[in-house]
């Protein structure tokens, strides 16, 4: 190699070096921008009341978040050797590659199992009895279009198809692949022992938005625990036996608009 080779391969090694110099990127542009408005309105927060207990812990947590949403590094990504920068290349994984959260709940209820079954396919009545969700548009036989409104407000939407169909027996679906919110489940309906009318057996598994290390955090506060099966499937025990359901839902409102496709 002559003496101009080493140079060029030197100033080539000393260009990367100072390429990397900083810290490495591996947070998506969408999760850099949600942690920089956190941060600043964490910080904002601890300014406004610096003299109240725990606003120094605020104060240090939005400084963390700004610099990380700034900078686009979290150490705990480079720690786990993971990331979400990759990942908005990538695009989504299948289905069953998701980090799903899967819960399951069952049910009495004192109606025959083709009442229980034509009740819960008309998708329109899911927001009567199903916590979070605002409004389902029917778009043809087996698709539909979801609202939801999470427990911090957020409004989602997404597009499920129904895979299975069995009138009295089963009705499975999956959100559309790709869809922003993973989405999927199977409500199972049988005679219940005795003539006591239908059980009723629904299994549902959700991969919330966001990147994996939000989706610990909301396991950890437990925002990912508030979506109770078992209360949906009280409120639809009460419509279909008592005819209303002890909450204000499914009550005359104002519903939530669909979004434009």
């Amino acid at each position: 190699m002559t003496p101009i080779e080493d140079a060029s391969d030197a100033e080539d090694v000393g260009a990367g070096d100072a390429f990397h110099a900083g810290p490495e990127v591996n947070v998506g542009g969408f999760e850099r921008g949600a942690s920089l408005t956190v941060g600043m309105a964490l910080l904002a927060l601890a300014l406004s009341q610096r003299r109240a207990r725990g606003a120094f812990a605020l104060s240090l947590l939005g400084a963390y978040l700004s610099w990380r949403g700034a900078t686009g590094h979290c150490a705990l990504y480079e720690a786990l050797d993971t990331g979400s920068a990759e990942d908005e290349e990538e695009g989504r994984l299948a289905a069953g590659a998701h980090d799903d959260v899967s819960i399951e709940a069952a049910a009495t209820i004192a109606r025959p199992p083709e009442e229980v079954y034509g009740f819960f396919r008309r998708l329109e009545n899911a927001p009567r009895f199903m916590a979070f969700i605002e409004a389902v548009q029917v778009i043809d036989a087996t698709r539909s279009r979801w609202v939801a409104r999470t427990p911090t407000g957020q409004i989602l939407d997404w597009k499920a198809e129904i895979i299975e169909d069995r009138p009295g027996e089963l009705i499975a679906w999956r959100s559309d692949p790709g869809a922003l919110v993973h989405h999927a489940g199977a409500v199972r309906f049988r005679p219940a022992p005795g003539g006591r009318g239908t059980e009723v057996r629904l299994d549902v598994e959700y991969d919330p938005p966001g990147s994996a290390l939000g989706r610990t955090v909301a396991r950890l506060f437990g925002s990912a625990t508030e979506y109770r099966v078992e209360e949906d499937l009280r409120r639809l025990k009460q419509l279909l036996e008592a005819g209303e359901t002890a909450t204000t839902r499914g009550q005359p409102r104002c519903p939530a608009s669909v979004p434009p496709a």
